[in-house]
C-alpha cells in the first residue's frame, strides 16, 4: 500500500529543510573564505562582489598553520594506531577467555564513558607536571603527553565496541585456525582480525576524529611548538583584527583529512557501528 500524499509531502519538506540546515553554514564558510577581509568584516552578502584565493595564501603565513598540520597528524594518528592495536589485543582476550574480573573490567571500561573529560584535565596536569619533575620525561607540552591524554578517552570506547564485533565472529574460526597449527596469536592476526575490518576501521576512525577536533586538552597540554590545528586557529583573531576569511578557508583545509577519511571508509563504518552496538 502507498503512503498519502501528505506524507510524501511532508517527508520532502522535512528533507528540504534538514538539507538547507546543514548546507546553509557550508556555504557561508566557502563564500567568506573566497571574499578579501573588507568584505567579510562588514554586513553579510550572500552574493560576494569578488572572489579571491588570497586568503587560502595568506593562512600559512599568518599562523605557522603547517606546523600545527604536522602535529596533528602526528598526535592523531598515533592515538590512532595504538588505540586499535590495544583495543584489539583486550577486546580479543575479553571476548574469547574467561578470566576473574572479566564482567568486572568491562563495566569499568564502559562506565568510564560517563565523565566529562574535563574532570580529568587537572589531575592529568598535575599527573604531568610530577612524572616530570620527578624523571624528567617531559609530558606537559609535548606530543607523547597529548597522545596519551587522547587514549584516555578513545581507548575505553574502542574496546567495549571492539568486543561486540569480536563476538559476532564465530568461534569456530579460531578452533580451526588452532587445528591448523596456529596459536592464539596467529589466529587473532590471520582469522579474527580480517573478519573485524569494519569494526576496526570504525574504531580508527573514531579515535582519528576525537584527536583531530579535540581543543580543551590541546589547549592547556600544548606550547607554542606542540600546538595542535584546533587550538591554532585561534591565532587568526588578534588584539588588532579578526581574519574572518583566513579563519574559514582554514577551518575548510583542516576538514579536508576527516571529510576525505570518512567518504572513503563510510561503508567500512557503518557497517563496524552497527555490528559493535548490537549483541
Amino acid at each position: 500500500m502507498a503512503p498519502p500524499r501528505s506524507f510524501l509531502w511532508s517527508r520532502r519538506v522535512f528533507l528540504t529543510i534538514l538539507t538547507g540546515f546543514v548546507l546553509v553554514p557550508v556555504y557561508v564558510m566557502v563564500s567568506s573564505s573566497l571574499k578579501p577581509l573588507a568584505d567579510v568584516s562588514g554586513q553579510f552578502r550572500w552574493l560576494p562582489s569578488g572572489l579571491t584565493i588570497r586568503p587560502y595564501i595568506d593562512i600559512w603565513s599568518t599562523v605557522p598553520l603547517a606546523r600545527y598540520f604536522v602535529n596533528s597528524l602526528i598526535v592523531a594518528g598515533a592515538a590512532t594506531v595504538c588505540s586499535v592495536v590495544i583495543a584489539v589485543f583486550a577486546a580479543y582476550a575479553v571476548s574469547r577467555y574467561e578470566f576473574r574480573g572479566k564482567r568486572v573490567f568491562t563495566v569499568t571500561v564502559l562506565s568510564t564513558q560517563m565523565f566529562p573529560g574535563i574532570l580529568f584535565l587537572l589531575p592529568l596536569f598535575l599527573l604531568y607536571v610530577n612524572i616530570g619533575n620527578a624523571t624528567g620525561v617531559a609530558l606537559f607540552g609535548s606530543r607523547g603527553g597529548l597522545i596519551l591524554t587522547y587514549l584516555t578517552f578513545s581507548l575505553p570506547f574502542s574496546i567495549w565496541m571492539l568486543i561486540g564485533y569480536f563476538d559476532s565472529v564465530p568461534r569456530d574460526l579460531d578452533e580451526a585456525a588452532l587445528v591448523d597449527g596456529c596459536g592464539p596469536l596467529g589466529a587473532l592476526l590471520r582469522i579474527v582480525v580480517p573478519a573485524a575490518v569494519p569494526g576496526i576501521v570504525a574504531v580508527a576512525v573514531y579515535a582519528f576524529m576525537t584527536a583531530w577536533g579535540e581543543v580543551l586538552f590541546a589547549s592547556v597540554m600544548t606550547n607554542d611548538t606542540t600546538r595542535t590545528l584546533a587550538v591554532g586557529l585561534q591565532g587568526y583573531s588578534t588584539l588588532n583584527d579578526v581574519y574572518w576569511n583566513q579563519i574559514m578557508a582554514a577551518s575548510l583545509v583542516v576538514s579536508v583529512p576527516v571529510v576525505a577519511g570518512f567518504l572513503l571508509l563510510q561503508r567500512y563504518l557503518v557497517t563496524g557501528l552497527t555490528a559493535g552496538a548490537v549483541k
